[in-house]
């Protein structure tokens, strides 16, 4: 296992993710970001350098203090080879199996690895798979033209605590400081009512996707989700970013919205892989 810390290598490593795209989206999202300032405090592990077979990336272990918290305490993986991955999953300087972790990915053997490694490690497994649609041009995206009396804005501080009661996985201490994170590290859009009022917002995680889309329920049907999306969709892309998020599988009418966006939908699920300590409590 190696941690690769070098810049150049780091650049280097994004080009080489960037043509295995869209199996290695999380990691990639991953790896740009810690190219960019590196606001998420991850880092990055090999099995081997240059000629690596399998890559990990995780929060650096002074960011992960807190053994129970879902929000900081994630993953995402990508192999070549499947058996160099089983064995640096297996490694517990690279996993730190006290902990109450999520692993993402989009390779169903990097769920497989998981489920032999907690029962060789004896945790809680559990996971969960999303379809991901990827939109290769936001520009395309047909909005409706906003009232006058609303605006375009991006979220601030005095956001978050909304944010955190309407987020299906929010309402904890926990919860609200990764969003507040979110919103202070990462891109994000909003809709402003005249009141200068939280009505619609979309942000972007530390995987490269875009995430948390919500309007409130009674602003809904006029399209500002698709206006907020396409803006926050349009700056990432301008960054190079591949833009993409993640759907539940049972979300038809978020599949539909994407649908009419122009997203793809891709043939690999994202698979979110939930380990425990068997005597761990979900905090989520």
């Amino acid at each position: 296992m190696l941690i690769l810390s070098c810049p150049s290598k780091l650049q280097l490593l994004e080009g080489i993710l960037r043509k295995s795209l869209p199996q290695t989206l999380s990691v990639h999202g991953a790896v740009m970001h810690i190219n960019r300032g590196n606001p998420a405090g991850h880092e990055v592990l090999v099995d081997s350098w240059p000629n690596f077979k399998a890559v990990l990336t995780r929060p650096h272990r002074e960011v992960a203090k807190d053994d129970s918290n879902l929000f900081i305490n994630m993953y995402a993986a990508f192999y070549h080879d499947l058996d160099a991955y089983r064995t640096l999953l297996q490694d517990s300087d690279a996993i730190n199996w006290a902990q109450t972790f999520y692993i993402l990915g989009h390779q169903d053997g990097i769920l497989e690895a998981s489920q032999d490694a907690a029962a060789t490690k004896q945790v809680e497994f559990s996971p969960s798979s999303y379809f991901t649609y990827l939109n290769p041009d936001p520009n395309k995206m047909r909005t409706r033209q906003l009232d006058p009396s609303l605006r375009l804005s991006t979220l601030d501080s005095s956001h978050v605590d909304l944010l955190n009661e309407k987020w299906p996985y929010g309402g904890s201490e926990q919860s609200r400081r990764y969003l507040a994170t979110l919103v202070r590290s990462f891109p994000n859009r909003c809709i402003l009512d005249g009141n200068g009022l939280l009505i619609s917002w979309g942000l972007f995680d530390p995987f490269g996707a875009l995430a948390h889309g919500y309007t409130l329920p009674e602003y809904r049907g006029h399209g500002y989700m698709t206006a907020v999306s396409k803006v926050l969709s349009m700056h990432v892309h301008a960054s190079g970013y591949p833009v993409y998020g993640n759907v539940a599988l049972d979300n038809v009418h978020m599949q539909n919205i994407n649908e009419r966006w122009g997203s793809q939908r891709l043939s690999p699920l994202c698979h979110f892989i939930y380990h425990a300590p068997k005597t761990a409590t979900i905090n989520i």
